[in-house]
């Protein structure tokens, strides 16, 4: 069966997590222990009825406080779909955890509170939607009821969210009135909004096609492991272990090494002890050589005519981490699949005010600051740009003095 992959997106008490909640209760998605533990929690709205939020409230303070602080993911099917949910959090202060929600999203659905409209928090989560590749954009106008189900009120938020995306890398947008707290276009068209002929939102997600424009057809396998038993059994045995992020492999392709550059051709692509002819991109498999070359951990193999961008020296859009600003004079470490290199930064580029998406020179970047720089690596990468590529372009910073992720990347352009 097919699967969507999405994320919610909003400010604070734009109504996220009642909106999954709702889907997930009008899907018959709710098990009887689950309701039974939000009855008992005595959750209630104003209007005495169950506060579905509480469904992707999983931590403590986000219970306590209403509010969403980490990314909550949610499971539930249709006749016609598969979904994997994503709620992520609307406060600024968490930003960064909605980066890494969205990186793997098909879809990105944005909130907005019809009585607030479009706010700093739209522009932000946009602006990351655009930045992350997302193909898919569905704006949902909630809490439709507090204004009446005014068509007007929509109306005006359709155009001025038009207007944002003019300065956005962003295509398509889809747009649907609801009120998540009442059910109105959630499962099935509301008496309420007879001015909306489009699809409610579950009609909507079970139909919408899955653009893939942003998935490489070259092929690429970076190595996660070398294995060599050296047994009795196996005394010859070496396969190299990890999941294909572009393009197929098929037996007697020739391949690359990437960076030493060594050239092999597949002998043998093996799969749970059974052998393939093909691995299609997502699937993780053990490829054999007809060649013993020096390969590690780390290295890609790529199909001879596929050549992937090869440089010690890019740019990088970034999203900051950590509460701890970046440090220019700080050497960091940037891991890539199962490769791990020195960098050092060269330029901030730009950053990014998110409320006016104007960009600056400024070189200050604190926690969910997000901008442009050029890195310098100690050793050069195999890498696409994250437009053409998203598993072989992003990539994360880790400070070695804690070890902590700092930064996540989408590699931009090679500048060396």
């Amino acid at each position: 069966m097919d699967l969507l992959k999405f994320i919610t997106a909003g400010s604070v008490d734009d109504g996220k997590s009642t909106l999954i909640g709702r889907l997930l209760y009008d899907t018959d998605s709710i098990l009887d222990d689950q309701l039974e533990a939000i009855q008992r929690a005595n959750r209630k709205n104003n209007d005495g009825t169950l506060d579905l939020a509480i469904l992707t409230d999983g931590l403590k303070a986000e219970r306590e406080q209403g509010i969403t602080i980490d990314v909550a993911y949610k499971y539930f099917q249709t006749d016609s779909r598969k979904f994997i949910i994503a709620d992520a959090p609307g406060h600024i202060q968490y930003t960064r955890n909605m980066v890494t929600g969205a990186s793997n999203a098909d879809l990105a659905i944005i909130l907005i509170d019809a009585r607030k409209g479009v706010i700093e928090q739209t522009r932000r989560h946009s602006f990351l939607v655009s930045l992350l590749a997302i193909p898919n954009i569905l704006v949902c106008v909630n809490k439709m009821d507090m204004v009446d189900y005014d068509e007007a009120v929509f109306e005006k938020i359709k155009t001025d969210y038009e207007r944002l995306t003019e300065n956005l890398n962003i295509k398509q947008v889809d747009y649907i009135p609801v009120s998540a707290l009442k059910g109105d276009n959630i499962a099935k068209p509301s008496s309420n909004i007879p001015w909306y002929d489009g699809k409610p939102l579950l009609a909507f997600l079970e139909t919408l096609h899955v653009s893939h424009q942003y998935e490489n057809q070259q092929a690429r396998f970076p190595v996660q492991w070398v294995i060599r038993p050296q047994t009795d059994e196996l005394p010859d045995y070496r396969g190299y272990a990890g999941r294909v992020v572009g393009g197929t492999f098929s037996v007697g392709d020739r391949i690359t090494v990437l960076p030493s550059g060594f050239s092999s051709t597949i002998s043998r692509i093996e799969l749970a002890s059974e052998s393939l002819h093909t691995a299609e991109n997502g699937a993780s498999v053990i490829l054999h050589l007809a060649d013993d070359i020096d390969i590690s951990r780390g290295d890609m193999l790529v199909k001879q005519n596929e050549q992937p961008i090869v440089s010690q020296s890019f740019e990088s859009e970034i999203c900051w981490m950590d509460t701890t600003p970046l440090d220019l004079n700080q050497v960091y470490l940037l891991q890539q699949h199962g490769r791990t290199a020195k960098v050092k930064i060269q330029e901030v580029i730009y950053r990014v005010d998110i409320e006016t998406l104007e960009k600056s020179a400024n070189g200050h970047f604190g926690l969910n600051d997000i901008g442009r720089i050029q890195f310098k690596s100690a050793e050069p990468l195999a890498f696409d740009q994250y437009t053409s590529n998203k598993a072989n372009g992003g990539a994360i910073i880790i400070d070695p003095r804690n070890n902590l992720t700092v930064a996540a990347l989408m590699i931009t352009k090679s500048t060396g």
